[in-house]
């Protein structure tokens, strides 16, 4: 489940900064010198982006009520903490926290600030509708996630991305309120109605390239998957997935790392599960 840790919490964070900046008055005339602007801007896009990385095991545990194992109390249990620290072993990436929640949707998720603190979770769904080997090929994928450095990744082009659209927005907010003023001190309520809705706007286009690298990495991940537990048993999770109609449930702030998702659409994390496994039989 992976953005979507990123798009309604970014969106958010932008919107909230945007209002803080206009009450101190920092956004007033700071189009004149656009180095400046471009800075602030700079600050403001990656700091939203990487708060929202810094935050997004809390996150995800809180939206999905997930259950943290510290002590394994079953043999279903004990069987999950054991191929998570195998696979982690296996990618050369710190041991994971290991989580089950109570979605009853065959999905699971990988997140956290970095490839040694990650979090990997799957659903009741997930253990009760897959044998174990294919539960085994979808923490690889989540694996693959975490040891690919996907999250840091995912963090640092949305930090890029936002960077531009407070940037852009400010200019053409600039633009609109040099029409409307005829002082052209600017910083007007048509400055900053224009930016909100410009920041919006940008917001949205640039969600959709999120999105395309999100699905270009979800063929990563089945790749690795691959690697660890073989690509027989990554097709059959692919298949799995696909005969229980691939719906989730997760919430939208970590659904994109999920390895399941909606299919085949513009703003889809997920590329159709019928081009994964084509891709892997190419492997």
């Amino acid at each position: 489940m992976r953005i979507v840790l990123f798009l309604a919490t970014n969106l958010a964070i932008l919107f909230l900064l945007t209002i803080v900046i206009k009450l101190l008055g920092l956004d007033a005339g700071s189009t004149r010198n656009l180095s400046s602007l471009l800075l602030m801007a700079a600050v403001i896009g990656m700091g939203g982006a990487f708060v929202s990385l810094a935050l997004s095991k809390w996150m995800a545990k809180r939206a999905t009520g997930a259950h943290v194992i510290t002590q394994p109390q079953s043999e279903v249990e004990q069987w999950l903490y054991s191929t998570v620290k195998r696979q982690a072993e296996a990618a050369g990436i710190g041991m994971p926290e290991v989580a089950i929640y109570g979605g009853q949707e065959m999905n699971a998720f990988a997140t956290g600030m970095s490839r040694d603190h990650a979090l990997v979770a799957v659903s009741m769904g997930l253990l009760q509708n897959m044998d174990r080997r294919q539960v085994e090929a979808v923490l690889a994928h989540e694996i693959s996630h975490v040891a690919n450095g996907d999250m840091v990744t995912m963090g640092l082009i949305q930090g890029v991305l936002n960077t531009f659209v407070i940037f852009l927005a400010r200019i053409v907010g600039s633009i609109v309120d040099s029409f409307l003023r005829s002082d052209r001190d600017g910083g007007g309520v048509g400055y900053f109605i224009t930016v909100m809705v410009a920041q919006l706007v940008f917001g949205v286009l640039a969600s959709m390239i999120v999105m395309a690298f999100s699905r270009w990495r979800e063929f990563r991940a089945d790749a690795g998957a691959a690697r660890l537990e073989g690509k027989g048993a990554m097709i059959s999770a692919l298949q799995r997935l696909t005969a229980g109609h691939g719906d989730t449930t997760l919430p939208r702030e970590v659904a994109a790392f999920g390895i399941a998702g909606p299919f085949g659409k513009l703003f889809s994390s997920h590329p159709p599960v019928e081009e994964r496994i084509a891709a892997l039989q190419r492997l």
